[in-house]
């Protein structure tokens, strides 16, 4: 399966480097393609620069990086080029403040993005990840948990087996609506974070099934 990155904000970056490294070189896009160039060349990114239209056209997978605030437009703005593909959420609807959420408790970042875009199959993933945990993803020894919902069991799996070879543990955590959980307890998780002194690695580990 093709992978596509959008975007190269600090968890586009995380994300691109860390499945370049682990899968294969994902096509990555940026707004700039300068930034884009330095990034790869500079920090030693195995990824293929690729324009929107073209990564679009050929992934599989799409990962947009986006802020959820604008992620919707976004989406619009492709939607005829995401039908048929898996596209992986990774966004959190926080406010400006970090202190709340711009949906209400009957939906979820996951579930809006479904419903912008019906013709792809939306699963979420990294929304309890924050991007430093990718700079050390084992801890005390096993690695962080990546919580991976989606309505389509098949898209679920998909992404769970084609992540599988980075240094997180994937879990099934079910259907999209359990993004509400998700993204409510990932703020959760930065207040304590900030409260101990350990922010910005916020991330989870499910205890109970070994540690692969």
């Amino acid at each position: 399966m093709e992978i596509a990155v959008i975007g190269t904000g600090r968890m586009g970056t995380a994300l691109a480097r860390s499945i370049g490294e682990h899968v294969a070189p994902p096509l990555w896009v940026s707004r700039d393609a300068g930034r884009l160039a330095e990034r790869i060349r500079g920090e030693g990114i195995r990824a293929q620069p690729a324009t929107q239209e073209d990564a679009l056209a050929a992934a599989d997978l799409v990962v947009p990086t986006l802020w959820f605030r604008d992620l919707l437009p976004w989406l619009e703005s492709v939607r005829p080029a995401l039908a048929g593909k898996i596209v992986m959420d990774i966004s959190n609807p926080f406010d400006d403040t970090f202190e709340a959420f711009t949906t209400p408790f009957d939906t979820s970042s996951a579930e809006e993005v479904q419903r912008a875009v019906p013709e792809a199959r939306v699963v979420g993933a990294f929304k309890n990840t924050y991007w430093k945990v990718f700079e050390v993803p084992d801890r005390e020894p096993f690695p962080s948990d990546v919580l991976v919902t989606g309505d389509d069991a098949d898209a679920r799996r998909a992404v769970i087996e084609l992540l599988r070879p980075l240094p997180f543990r994937f879990l099934d955590a079910g259907v999209l609506a359990n993004s509400r959980t998700v993204e409510r307890m990932t703020l959760l998780s930065r207040e304590i974070a900030l409260r101990e002194g350990h922010h910005p690695v916020v991330s989870w580990r499910v205890w109970g099934k070994g540690a692969s």
